[in-house]
């Protein structure tokens, strides 16, 4: 079989199968998470932009917007996966370097709410979106991610997955969904490799992209069902020719979802290893931002050519700086949302510190990447102490994983400034109880 017809047999079991509660658990975990980066996102362009193109169908449509009012569902897939990556704060699945939940739960609750779908369909869509999609982004590899943002690219697969499972497509349907849904997949890396604000348009077209192919698939439509792994398919056009032959080796077996990484820091996740060392090495030796003469930075390629700005001038450039966090790391203690501000790009004592980090690839770490995210960070004193901290894993990482009560804390710390503290905790109630509710009404803030 095909890749896209290996996804299509196993739906159909695993559409009868009851979820295990592990799995459950860990796919509330994904929709807390979700909303923790969606709430954040409102306020980042491009999203109120793309509010105001879409003005004119509220009131249309079965899917609801963020804040109850009626959205087509494509419109709601695009905004919502738009919104949910524009932040920086969103999940991801390390061994695919693929951020799959801004655009797979966006389709997922567009498709759920048009069909007035349960909790529990809602749920399984999304476990479905993620297992589809992580397994695609795999096997594409390191090669797929030197060009492609794969946020834009295989978040159409979760995003068609997780619409297709939620419209009961099964075997040759479903196998359909994911073809066309190839034919969509797009997102550039020099997107952001310059000041922009395309970036998280990729997951949101992701959404509207998967979410139309599972629409079309289910009025009939069809794709070619060899469009990934044929002589002229994504894998050759995109990848470097992979082999497909294992795509669906682990489904059902293994849940990819049970094994995301969670942010613990607002920014490029590609810096969190270097942001963690710098703060147990702070933390350790109770360093001053005054006492610090240099830092240098060791870590893995991509790293340094994603988060690349050096000397960044706008707070896009400096989500995407390595040696901007690292400095805020040590004046500040922390990297939130606040370290983004104009007030903190103009601050003296940051910028005095940016000039004294610099970084460079190691081939040991380098060699890790994409199944580890690791960084050295040595710093020298200005008292002559040299100090080192290597940090194999991130905190977020499935070997350092967020608590459920530190999760359920980023989505009340970052939710409540925009919709209120109550609201915020209503909402993470009613993801707890998803399972068991007939309806999505909860899931409107």
């Amino acid at each position: 079989m095909h890749a896209t017809e290996v996804f299509g047999a196993w739906v159909t079991t695993f559409q009868r199968e009851r979820l295990h509660a592990d799995v459950l658990h860990h796919a509330k975990r994904a929709v807390i998470d979700w909303y923790a980066a969606l709430f954040p996102g409102l306020a980042a362009d491009p999203v109120p932009q793309l509010q105001a193109l879409l003005a004119d169908e509220l009131g249309q449509g079965r899917a609801r917007r963020f804040d109850g009012q009626a959205l087509p569902a494509r419109s709601a897939a695009l905004l919502h996966g738009t919104a949910a990556h524009a932040a920086e704060v969103d999940d991801s699945f390390r061994d695919a370097m693929y951020h799959p939940g801004a655009a797979t739960v966006a389709a997922a609750l567009a498709a759920a709410q048009e069909r007035g779908a349960s909790g529990l369909d809602f749920l399984r869509g999304v476990v479905l979106g993620y297992e589809v999609s992580t397994r695609i982004g795999v096997v594409l590899g390191r090669p797929h991610y030197r060009h492609w943002h794969s946020t834009g690219t295989v978040g159409t697969f979760g995003a068609a997955a997780a619409a297709a499972g939620l419209f009961a497509l099964h075997g040759a349907p479903f196998a359909h969904a994911l073809a066309t849904a190839a034919t969509f997949a797009a997102g550039l890396q020099q997107a952001f490799r310059t000041d922009s604000m395309s970036k998280p348009l990729h997951a949101g077209r992701a959404a509207e992209g998967g979410l139309l192919a599972a629409q079309l698939a289910a009025q009939g439509v069809t794709g070619a069902r060899d469009v990934l792994d044929g002589e002229v398919g994504l894998g050759r056009a995109m990848s470097d020719g992979p082999d497909w032959a294992q795509v669906g080796a682990t489904l059902g077996r293994d849940f990819h979802i049970t094994r995301l990484t969670f942010k613990n820091h607002i920014g490029c996740g590609h810096t969190f290893a270097a942001i963690d060392a710098t703060l147990e090495l702070a933390r350790r030796h109770g360093l001053r931002p005054d006492e610090v003469a240099r830092v240098h930075v060791a870590t893995y390629g991509p790293a340094l050519d994603i988060a690349c700005h050096t000397q960044p001038q706008t707070e896009n450039e400096a989500r995407f700086s390595l040696p901007f966090v690292v400095a805020t790391a040590l004046v500040h203690g922390s990297v939130r949302l606040s370290a983004y501000t104009p007030e903190r790009l103009a601050d003296p004592r940051l910028r005095d510190m940016l000039g004294r980090v610099s970084a460079a690839v190691d081939p040991a770490i380098d060699a890790g990447f994409p199944g580890r995210r690791a960084a050295r960070v040595e710093i020298e004193t200005r008292d002559g102490r040299r100090l080192s901290w290597l940090q194999p894993d991130r905190k977020g990482d499935p070997e350092l994983p967020l608590s459920d009560a530190e999760l359920q804390d980023k989505l009340l710390e970052l939710a409540s400034p925009v919709i209120g503290a109550a609201r915020a905790r209503a909402l993470l109630a009613g993801i707890h109880a998803l399972e068991a509710a007939p309806d999505l009404r909860a899931l409107v803030a």
